[in-house]
């Protein structure tokens, strides 16, 4: 029941929203259906948690460890941001860049994205889990061009066009895997559903499967934003609102890089070697290198963190594609992380640009000094990001090292060359920017930064100290991955 209310409650809020999204009280209704949606995915994470793996709905419906938890992530991330949005984007209508319907398109397609991102985390069939990430696509097409600058429609025109060949590549690697099962589980629905294929994954045939995964692989992390296909999501970030980079770079990602994990788990049981996870070390590794190099060049700041944010999801790829169970541990982790840190800094970054009313990180100087509350958030998060402890990406980050150091001590060089060109260049670009001289005056307002301190102090508390329970869960997701 937890479950079609899951569902239910985001898209019964997109249509509502299209409906009154115009209304001055629009962002507390979007807020609203968020926290809805945040109790219904706790409800049936206590569940998962208690009774453990759940079918629902014939079987066309699916929850474990491994989606519950990415689940409870994404509506948490959710919630948050339409918090988030609701002073940002009534700025943003007084400052004349939006109108009454662009702001009912922006509630609108919110909901519906967060929607589709819980249906692909959700469902068992490999069909469906497409279709929800080809509606997730097209949702997040309408927010990166809500302002209908020259820009942002080029942005979601190249993030139409990039995904929408992802996503038939991710098509035709659907079509392989059902023509590998139907072999084995006969024709129809069925043999889509990924139960079912996990059953008997050992008898599928490894040549179709191998060619499946590859093009799986490319579709999705074409989502995902590891290199090569990554271009869309710089401009995406940068042209889009600021909540709209938050979901993208806190949410969207992980749901992409879920599909590629359940594929992975297929594979690796029908051939019975590493492939698969070479394959995504190999994507992961030249992500995290080509991402922090291309960090040094950046003047704006959105791109910069989305540039940081293909670093760290080609960490992240790296982790899983390394598996066992500490790297699976360390990848879950990592994702966690990464999503609060990476969404808190983009509602420090939000503030920070409407302040100023530039992107430039040369133009942007003693956010200290205009708003203290704004600068250490945006500091604090940028010091997460990096890794330096007691933030618990440090913890993360360390594992993932250390594996790497111990099974593949070929890759440690880059990992750590990647990860020092990075900090070195981020923090020598934010660092004048909450603490360098400026004549702006303070902040007429004060922003929205309960979000920010919110994510952080959780990520900081992970890095402290992961609750028993939470460890457990993280180890059963990761023992479900091949761990």
């Amino acid at each position: 029941m937890e479950l079609f209310w899951l569902l239910g409650i985001p898209l019964t809020g997109g249509i509502f929203l299209a409906l009154w999204g115009y209304r001055r009280n629009a962002p507390e209704i979007n807020a609203l259906f968020s926290l809805l949606t945040l109790a219904m995915a706790a409800l049936l994470t206590v569940r998962i948690v208690e009774a453990g793996p759940m079918m629902v709905g014939n079987g066309w419906f699916f929850i474990d460890s491994f989606n519950v938890f990415l689940v409870a992530l994404t509506a948490f991330v959710a919630f948050t941001t339409a918090l988030f949005s609701r002073p940002y984007m009534r700025i943003e209508q007084e400052h004349g860049r939006l109108n009454a319907t662009r702001l009912r398109l922006y509630h609108s397609s919110y909901q519906i994205f967060i929607g589709a991102m819980l249906l692909a985390l959700t469902t068992n069939n490999m069909g469906i889990l497409w279709v929800a990430m080809e509606a997730a696509t097209l949702a997040t097409v309408l927010l990166v061009s809500l302002y209908r600058t020259p820009a942002s429609l080029e942005a979601a025109w190249k993030y139409f066009i990039l995904c929408g060949v992802g996503i038939a590549l991710a098509l035709f690697g659907t079509i392989l895997l059902y023509f590998a099962a139907e072999k084995v589980l006969g024709s129809g629905g069925n043999a889509l559903l990924w139960t079912h294929l996990n059953g008997v994954k050992a008898q599928l045939e490894p040549t179709v499967l191998s060619l499946a995964f590859v093009f799986l692989l490319v579709g999705y992390g074409t989502k995902v934003g590891l290199a090569p296909l990554h271009s869309w999501l710089p401009d995406a970030h940068a042209e889009g609102p600021t909540p709209v980079s938050a979901v993208l770079s806190g949410l969207l990602l992980n749901v992409a890089l879920y599909a590629v994990m359940r594929s992975k788990v297929l594979v690796d049981g029908a051939l019975g070697n590493d492939m698969a996870g070479t394959l995504m070390m190999g994507f992961g590794l030249l992500s995290v290198v080509l991402a922090a190099f291309l960090i040094v060049r950046q003047t704006d700041v959105k791109r910069m963190f989305a540039y940081s944010s293909i670093e760290h999801m080609g960490l992240i790829t790296f982790a899983f594609g390394m598996g066992g169970a500490v790297a699976n541990f360390a990848g879950l982790l990592h994702m966690t992380m990464h999503s609060l840190t990476k969404s808190a800094i983009f509602f420090a970054v939000g503030h920070a640009t409407q302040k100023t009313g530039t992107q430039l990180m040369d133009d942007i100087r003693g956010l200290i000094k205009t708003n203290p509350t704004l600068g250490w958030g945006l500091m604090l998060g940028t010091v997460a990001i990096l890794g330096m402890p007691p933030f618990g990406v440090f913890a993360s980050e360390f594992l993932i090292i250390t594996t790497a150091m111990h099974e593949h001590p070929w890759a440690t060089p880059f990992l750590l060359l990647a990860l020092g060109v990075a900090f070195a260049a981020i923090f020598g670009k934010v660092q004048p920017m909450v603490f360098g001289e400026t004549e702006l005056p303070k902040l007429p307002y004060q922003p929205a930064q309960t979000p920010v301190f919110l994510h952080l102090g959780l990520v900081l508390m992970l890095g402290l100290f992961i609750p028993p329970y939470l460890a457990a869960w993280y180890k059963q997701a990761a023992h479900l991955l091949g761990g």
